[in-house]
């Protein structure tokens, strides 16, 4: 058998191809929509990859099973449980509850599995030469390393009411299923520690059946009212683009076949987007954006979190434009299309070509021990722009709390009168949210260096 497990660490999505080297054939599970991973991993191992499937319909990626099949020839497998409202809407052969299917030797149980969402399945590997006990287990967004899948994303992203109670009590029950199972089955689940589809998911990118027994809070709780609480408190944010990869891989992505890059702007053609009204996403680090940008310009910087941040403020409908380095351009376009931000209109990367005829403007940093002062003074509002559970843990005295992601939805409950002092842990996500402010005409604005972790770090008080 063949194993290569596949790690994206921007959205900390795990995929997975396994092979029968006897026949040469192999199986994707929760492939990315950027396939040419697995098309150079079964060319190395000279496998062909002859299936290919999903645990569910995901919310923070888009997948690239239609790619890999249109690709590769290969059937894909999905799940039709769940009920008619949580069926796929594009070809496929449908899998249920107990099915049992082959790739080569190798066997593949499917387990249903609702909690998460509602047609949630996971699979049972079965290594058939070797033994008649399941090996593996892909349990997508079931079970992670020392965590499960949240239940409320449904409601709280696409917006369908009634959902969470519903899908933490199936979580509940799905995971008495899980506690049968034989303890020596390895775990490999679709996310790891920084994924926004759970709140506690570990950074280890396994586990085994008996590990999660005695360690995962979540099958450590054996009553179910106070499982549907516990799972329900504390959940992140979910950004804002879920609802579209909830909506866009029901239906099935659109098929990309060759990417032809992403052009690169002259001036003019840059100048002549930009008066069009088009969004400019400078991806340079924060403190080069601070340091010098295009005015009304978003900063998101190319890290691990652009995709995550690009989900939040671009809109699905809209051309936009990048600043970005040219020998990052194909990487950054990769983390766009994960997300199916598909129309990037092309690229410019020398930012001292537009200083030349152009203005820049500029970010203001300002250190915690003057905004102290400041805030003695009451001559500045903060914002606080983390997440609410980082908040109520503890904030700056009187700072609003409006998560960066929502920003831009909020702009008309940001005060004005007063100098704008923005604010985060470390300074990355601030830096971001006064991109926006600055773009949407605040022009007062200043941006904590260092966060409240700096601010923490001169012993400066705290409210919670």
């Amino acid at each position: 058998m063949f194993f290569q497990h596949i790690y994206e660490k921007g959205l900390a999505q795990a995929s997975y191809l396994v092979g029968c080297q006897a026949s040469g054939t192999a199986i994707v599970i929760d492939p990315k929509r950027d396939i040419d991973t697995y098309l150079e991993i079964a060319k190395k191992e000279r496998l062909k990859i002859t299936h290919v499937t999903e645990t569910h319909i995901h919310a923070d990626f888009l997948s690239g099973t239609r790619e890999l099949a249109v690709a590769t020839g290969a059937q894909i497998l999905l799940s039709d449980e769940g009920g008619p409202d949580w069926l796929y809407q594009y070809d496929h052969t449908a899998l249920k509850d107990g099915q049992t299917f082959m790739v080569g030797n190798l066997k593949f149980q499917v387990m249903h599995t609702p909690g998460h969402t509602p047609e949630h399945i996971s699979f049972l590997l079965t290594d058939v030469p070797t033994g008649d006990q399941p090996v593996m287990m892909f349990t997508g967004d079931f079970v992670f390393v020392g965590d499960v899948g949240r239940p409320d994303l449904l409601e709280k992203a696409a917006g369908i009411s009634g959902t969470m109670e519903i899908g933490a009590r199936q979580m509940f029950h799905s995971l008495k299923k899980f506690k049968a199972l034989p303890d020596f089955i390895q775990v490999w689940p679709g996310h790891g520690a920084g994924s926004a589809c759970g709140k506690a998911l570990g950074a280890v990118p396994s586990s085994t059946v008996g590990y999660q027994k005695l360690f995962n809070w979540a099958l450590r709780i054996d009553n179910e009212k106070t499982f549907v609480e516990t799972l329900l408190d504390g959940q992140p944010e979910p950004p804002k683009y879920f609802a579209m990869m909830k909506k866009f891989n029901k239906a099935g992505a659109k098929i990309l076949k060759e990417d032809h890059g992403v052009k690169k702007l002259t001036l003019d053609e840059l100048q002549t987007a930009l008066a069009q009204g088009m969004p400019l996403i400078d991806t340079r680090h924060k403190s080069d954006f601070a340091g010098g940008h295009i005015p009304g310009s978003i900063s998101i910087p190319d890290n691990a979190s652009f995709s995550t941040w690009a989900g939040w403020l671009l809109e699905y409908e809209k051309q936009f434009l990048l600043i970005a380095a040219e020998h990052r351009i194909g990487e950054i376009r990769k983390a766009l299309i994960r997300i199916g931000l598909d129309s990037v209109v092309g690229y410019f990367s020398d930012i001292e070509e537009w200083a030349e005829t152009h203005e820049l403007e500029t970010l203001e940093q300002i250190t915690a021990c003057d905004l102290y002062n400041h805030i003695k003074e009451k001559n500045v509002h903060v914002i606080d722009v983390r997440s609410k559970s980082e908040f109520d843990s503890g904030h700056l005295p009187g700072a609003l709390h409006i998560h960066g992601g929502h920003l831009k939805d909020r702009l008309k409950e940001i005060p004005a009168d007063k100098k704008l002092i923005i604010q985060c842990q470390s300074g990355d996500r601030s830096n971001i949210a006064s991109s926006v402010l600055l773009a949407n005409g605040f022009k007062n604005v200043a941006n904590l260096s260092g966060g409240i972790n700096a601010w923490k770090h001169e012993g400066l008080p705290v409210e919670k």
